[in-house]
């Protein structure tokens, strides 16, 4: 992969702060609360979830800790051989993922997460599997 001119966002900056932003709104946390327990200004979380800053390594460390994940979750589905890879059950988020499709993705999961019961989220997990693999038979 070419880099980027120093202008342009990086792809891996790009999805690294698309995980941040699913992660953060999977546990229902504001840019402020976020901010606040890893000490930034909720600016500089705007700025890292739509990759125009870097993270330092430090950072994602302490990032992954505020959302309870580890390190490698931010990494997860990138397309690191887009031709041969096969993509991880994980959401594919990447650069050309556009805003509208990411908030709807958003917009499903604090659905789903918003069921407080058990048996109606593998209802719903197994309906959308089906209508998945009804779509894979067309």
């Amino acid at each position: 992969m070419s880099r980027p001119k120093h202008s342009e966002r990086h792809p891996i900056d790009v999805h690294v702060g698309a995980r941040i932003r699913l992660r953060r709104n999977q546990l229902r946390l504001s840019q402020n609360e976020l901010a606040s327990k890893v000490g930034l200004s909720f600016q500089s979380v705007q700025k890292y979830e739509a990759g125009h800053n870097r993270i330092s390594a430090s950072r994602l460390f302490e990032i992954a800790q505020a959302l309870q994940v580890s390190p490698g979750y931010f990494f997860n589905s990138y397309p690191y051989e887009p031709a041969t890879a096969p993509l991880d059950d994980d959401i594919a988020l990447d650069a050309t993922t556009d805003g509208t499709r990411l908030r709807q993705i958003v917009s499903l999961i604090q659905g789903y997460f918003a069921i407080r019961d058990p048996e109606l989220q593998a209802d719903v997990m197994r309906f959308v599997s089906k209508l998945g693999a009804h779509n894979d038979r067309r």
